[in-house]
């Protein structure tokens, strides 16, 4: 380098510039190059100004080593070098290092100034619990005379207080704040949101309106999640109208709020109106949307959203990927399931704990289990919604052995305490394989094992425990013991279990029941009429069923549906209306003769009772779901399994008549009915016959 140009770049000024550039394009690379250059050409001592900008450098740009390595290399730390350490630390998320440099600067005789504080305080909120930290950097700050005048200082600690759980301290600082900006009120709102306390958010935003005090962007959104939280529309609406006069709604944070805000409030269109009428949308706003549909049961439009955000060119974010796979479990879409997963995997997103536990859930949900044991036994950490998926992905199938088994190991792990999901997926799962004793133990020890109280989705599940392993009795005095008013779900389990046991007068007590608590269901009347019906009670049931009649309850009819080629091809009972109708009825027949071959008998135990026996096994070998079987078997290559979908519960005819299926044509047939997946193979069936 020529002399000239060599001492221009020895220039620390000039230095020090490249150092901030590397700052502003968040350039590792370039600021080594310039960190290397400064030892070049300025050692054996680097100029403290220099040192205060290479903390700064690898400090923002999240390199903690190197931020350190840096600091320790100054001979003559200044506070600035000091503050810039514990703010990047703070940034990131390691309270640690940055209360550690907090007293070591303190031990050299450097005085924090308005900077550092803030940077300490917040190190201190994210401080391992119980710990006595941010109080001992308040009482500095008072003895500095930074509280509790500063604005600034005093927003941090004020925040600090509100995230370690200090209440009433918050509350005294606020009260004792001489100036208290949006900042403040701010902190109070968003905190009470964030803590669940939504009321007092909305307190405080009025609080600040009548100090006479403008909000911001902050506020409005604050303001916005608080009426989500707590189902407010009419005031979220009413706000709406105040944030468009003021011109807030061109904010596209404040129009991502109101999405999420009309999404949680069961208002999926106004919250597409938002969507509509923004002209810059980013990540979040695309997200919401999804979210918005898929809360309020839209999953097809939230698919098709995200598939527009990537029309508009938008990257697969892990918080877009993970809402989108809900969806996808939403719709059992276990091929959208795999895509998005390969998506995720592109995109190098997959081993997001958020994304990983999405896609186990999603699997789960779908009935891939082997799928999301895949995904849960890869993940290097997980959370508690993991564990709860894969619980509930072996409860779906009634893997009552494995989900204990994952409910053992999340316990022994000792990282993750169950939560109430936690345990009625286990329970389900034990109910659903058929190890009463191990699920009604773990119903009885709850409360002393893990500190939760038994909820009525608990007693729901134990009644069902009970009902199907024939101890209706037993589950009737549970409900009776309850200390809550029984809900719709635990008598429609013990009237399904009198009706699977033949318990009839139980039954109809359950029944009655169901009827005063939602009179128009009809598969309640249902259920009461084929117990009757099965236990030759033909009058009984044929009052039942004219009671229907009389009140204009109607019977939700049968229907299965199964995806070829991109769409969805439906049946109903009875259904002569599709195009493949006569291969349809003709694959059936052949069935019929290979099945009764192989000693398949018709049941025909709920069928009409004036009817003749052969009409009655015709009736049963029109059943939707059997319908989509033969139309899948007719267009689906072999080694492909058949999935098929019913809205309601499998009947015991096509059940046996699947096993036989399966075993004659060497195919694996899934059904997904309106209480758990079926996975036939071979003549057997996953459920072993408990269902």
């Amino acid at each position: 380098m020529r002399p000239a140009a060599e001492a221009m770049a020895a220039d620390p000024q000039l230095l020090a510039a490249a150092v901030e550039a590397a700052i502003a394009s968040r350039s590792p690379r370039l600021g080594r190059a310039a960190h290397a250059r400064a030892l070049r050409l300025l050692s054996p001592d680097l100029p403290p100004f220099i040192c205060a900008h290479l903390v700064n450098l690898y400090s923002k740009l999240d390199l903690p080593d190197a931020a350190a390595s840096a600091l320790a290399s100054d001979p003559s730390p200044t506070v600035v070098s000091f503050t810039a350490f514990i703010s990047g630390a703070a940034q990131h998320a390691r309270p640690l290092p940055a209360l550690s440099a907090f007293a070591s600067m303190l031990r050299l005789g450097l005085r924090p100034n308005d900077f550092t504080f803030p940077s300490a305080f917040k190190a201190a909120a994210s401080a391992p619990p119980r710990s006595d930290i941010g109080p001992q950097i308040h009482a500095l700050a008072l003895r500095f005379g930074y509280l509790p005048v500063d604005p600034f200082v005093s927003c941090a600690a004020l925040d600090m207080y509100f995230k370690t759980g200090c209440l009433g301290l918050a509350r005294r600082l606020f009260e004792e704040m001489p100036n208290r900006n949006v900042v403040a009120w701010n902190a109070v709102m968003t905190n009470a949101v964030l803590d669940g306390r939504p009321f007092e958010t909305i307190q405080a935003y009025f609080g600040l309106r009548e100090a006479g005090g403008m909000p911001n962007v902050v506020s409005v959104c604050a303001f916005f999640n608080a009426c989500a939280g707590a189902m407010l529309l009419l005031l979220g609406d009413l706000f709406h109208g105040f944030v468009v006069k003021c011109g807030f709604h061109m904010d596209v944070s404040v129009s991502n709020a109101m999405i999420d805000f009309y999404g949680k409030c069961r208002c999926a269109e106004k919250a597409r109106m938002v969507f509509d009428a923004m002209r810059v949308r980013n990540s979040v706003s695309w997200c919401s949307m999804v979210v918005a549909y898929a809360h309020n049961g839209a999953e097809e439009d939230a698919f098709t959203v995200y598939l527009c955000a990537r029309s508009a060119g938008e990257e697969p974010t892990d918080f877009m990927v993970s809402s989108v796979l809900t969806t996808c479990a939403g719709l059992l879409g276990l091929d959208l399931g795999r895509a998005l997963h390969a998506v995720a995997v592109r995109s190098c997103i997959d081993s997001n704990i958020f994304v990983a536990s999405a896609l186990v859930d999603m699997y789960g949900k779908c009935g891939g289990v082997e799928d999301a044991e895949h995904v849960f036994f890869d993940m290097p950490q997980r959370n508690l919604v993991t564990w709860n998926a894969m619980i509930g992905g072996y409860a779906h199938i009634g893997d009552a052995m494995n989900a204990l088994a994952v409910f053992s190991d999340m316990i022994t792990s000792g990282k993750t305490a169950p939560n109430y999901i936690t345990l009625v997926n286990v329970i389900t799962a034990c109910s659903r394989g058929g190890f009463t004793k191990e699920g009604y133990e773990l119903f009885e020890t709850m409360r002393e094992r893990f500190g939760i109280e038994p909820r009525t989705e608990h007693y729901a599940c134990v009644v069902d425990l009970l009902g199907r392993a024939g101890m209706e009795e037993r589950a009737y005095e549970i409900i009776q013991r309850m200390p809550m008013g029984p809900s719709i779900s635990l008598w429609g389990a013990l009237l399904g279990a009198c009706k699977m046991h033949g318990k009839t007068e139980l039954g109809r007590i359950a029944a009655e029941k169901l009827f005063e608590l939602d009179p128009q269901d009809s598969g309640n009347h249902v259920l009461l009429s084929n117990m009757l019906a099965s236990a030759g009670r033909w009058a009984e049931a044929t009052y039942v069923r004219k009671e229907m009649k009389d009140f204009g309850i109607k019977k939700d009819p049968g229907c299965s549906w199964i995806t070829w080629k991109n769409a969805v091809h439906v049946f109903h009972a009875k259904d002569t209306k599709h195009e493949m109708n006569n291969e349809i009825r003709a694959l059936l027949a052949k069935l019929k003769k290979q099945m009764q071959a192989s000693g398949y008998m018709p049941d025909t135990q709920y069928s009409l009772y004036d009817l003749e026996e052969e009409e009655k096994e015709s009736e049963v070998f029109q059943h939707s779901e059997k319908l989509a079987l033969a139309f899948g078997l007719i267009h689906m290559p072999p080694g492909v399994p058949i999935r098929i979908t019913k809205n309601l519960r499998i009947c015991v005819d096509c059940h046996r008549a699947f096993k036989f299926i399966s075993g004659i044509v060497s195919r694996e047939i899934i059904v997904r009915d309106n209480n758990r997946f079926h996975h036939f193979k071979q003549y057997d069936c996953s459920c072993k016959d408990y269902w």
